[in-house]
């Protein structure tokens, strides 16, 4: 038997779960971001009014979308730059492919960037035969270890220092070291000649500025300034959403976005492109290249009720919090954006009924938008997104039947009566193993008697 999303997706989850050493792993890694949120949050006089703002800006945005992206796409051809359109995926991949062809590129130099996981990017240039090398310390590892990222932030968040150190000992043959300071040195050594042989560097952007025609790129590393100035042409690959309007937003969206995600105050390296190398210019690439990716995005767009999800500036906060990624991790989700971020956005962008099984992947504690710093309301979504499967009936066949005996005997007050309490027992016990809940706990049982029938005998 063929295994779905949803059902390997419980036996990935349940793997995870009972797995004590990943657990220890993830809570003390994810313990030390939480307490530098904490302490990052104090340098704030007002975070909740810069939440409301936020939140403001980005839903204003995402309401007037088409008109921020002309704007960006008027003010960043103006100095040279060019915008594609990307409908999805595929659309996206074959411009790409047109660029690489075009410039003989043999190597490519790769950003930390979700949208290229989203697409494929690696897998894709693997394919017509081009080395495309993640310069992203976290996403060189995984890399490294054929892995997809494992957090939406921090790639590597599941490994610690001595699984790196046995990876870098696989597939670098260097001498065995847990000395993270030498690690490191091995990676930038090996990635600098890289940077300076590239024919094409790509990068994502968190932001889209639309009065300045401009890409910002925060990072920690450095290594997406490298990726984008050395080589000849420098490919931005980001999801339409990203648009915000001023130049002068930054100043709330820097700060948030990384205070939320690591506790800083600001991230070390805050870019910001505006196009090619100007004739005045030192240094910078021949061209510059922003591909608009939609891959969905406009079905969230479409839906009123889930079009707040747009709002997203990727910080991972809301997957440090969620007491259900911090024990199943971030590779059980199967998908590119993992989380309770990702359990709401992935079924849109990848489709409903295939991934209909993220959405309960939820305890619906809230604790995600509490901290989310453009106050998306990710819990109610996830509510919304589990209405719209049985609108649209992807739920299955054998629960559908059991609601609606259920929901006819409930309403029928002298049938309900009639069904012995050893026949509601089997009811129960079929709908509730259908969706697990029998397998770790005491089946349920009725009463022997009805309520009406206690009553009636009491007087």
């Amino acid at each position: 038997m063929i295994a779905t999303k949803s059902s390997q997706f419980q036996l990935d989850s349940e793997k995870k779960a009972f797995d004590l050493e990943h657990r220890r792993k993830i809570r003390f890694n994810i313990g030390k971001y939480n307490a530098a949120v904490s302490t990052g949050l104090a340098f704030y006089q007002d975070h909740e009014l810069a939440r409301e703002r936020a939140s403001y800006l980005k839903s204003t945005v995402i309401n007037n979308l088409h008109e921020y992206l002309l704007e960006f796409e008027r003010n960043f051809t103006a100095r040279g730059g060019k915008v594609i359109w990307a409908q999805d995926a595929d659309e996206a991949l074959r411009e790409i492919g047109k660029i690489m062809a075009r410039r003989k590129a043999r190597t490519v130099v790769k950003a930390k960037s979700m949208t290229t996981e989203e697409i494929h990017l690696n897998k894709f240039l693997e394919k017509n035969g081009i080395e495309s090398v993640e310069t992203d310390l976290g996403e060189f590892i995984v890399q490294l270890n054929g892995e997809r990222p494992y957090h939406i932030v921090t790639p590597a968040m599941h490994l610690s220092k001595l699984d790196i150190a046995d990876i870098f000992v696989k597939h670098l043959g260097i001498e065995y070291t847990d000395d993270a300071q030498k690690l490191v040195l091995t990676a930038r050594h090996l990635l600098r000649s890289k940077y300076t042989t590239a024919e094409v560097g790509i990068t994502g952007g968190n932001f889209l500025i639309a009065d300045t025609g401009a890409v910002a790129v925060t990072e920690n590393e450095g290594n997406a300034r490298l990726s984008a100035t050395f080589p000849r042409t420098h490919i931005a690959i980001v999801g339409i959403e990203k648009v915000i309007p001023k130049l002068d937003d930054l100043a709330l969206f820097w700060p948030l976005l990384s205070t939320s995600g690591t506790g800083q105050q600001v991230t070390v390296y805050n870019t910001i492109y505006t196009g090619p190398r100007q004739p005045l210019e030192k240094d910078g690439p021949d061209e510059m290249i922003v591909v608009l990716l939609d891959n969905g995005r406009t079905n969230l767009l479409a839906q009123p009720a889930q079009r707040e999800s747009l709002n997203c500036i990727r910080c991972g906060a809301c997957l440090n919090i969620c007491p259900v990624y911090k024990n199943i991790g971030g590779h059980a989700y199967e998908t590119t954006y993992s989380g309770p971020i990702g359990s709401v956005i992935s079924p849109h962008l990848s489709g409903l009924a295939e991934n209909k099984h993220l959405s309960y992947a939820s305890s619906l504690c809230g604790a995600c938008t509490s901290v989310c710093p453009v106050k998306i309301p990710i819990h109610n979504l996830l509510l919304q997104n589990r209405q719209q499967v049985v609108r649209e009936g992807h739920t299955d066949k054998e629960e559908r039947t059991a609601i609606r005996l259920w929901l006819v005997a409930m309403k029928n007050r002298r049938l309900l009566d009639l069904l012995p309490a050893r026949a509601k027992n089997w009811v129960l016990l079929r709908l509730l193993s259908q969706v697990g809940w029998s397998k770790r706990r005491d089946a349920l049982e009725v009463a022997p008697k009805s309520f009406k029938q206690l009553w009636k005998a009491r007087n």
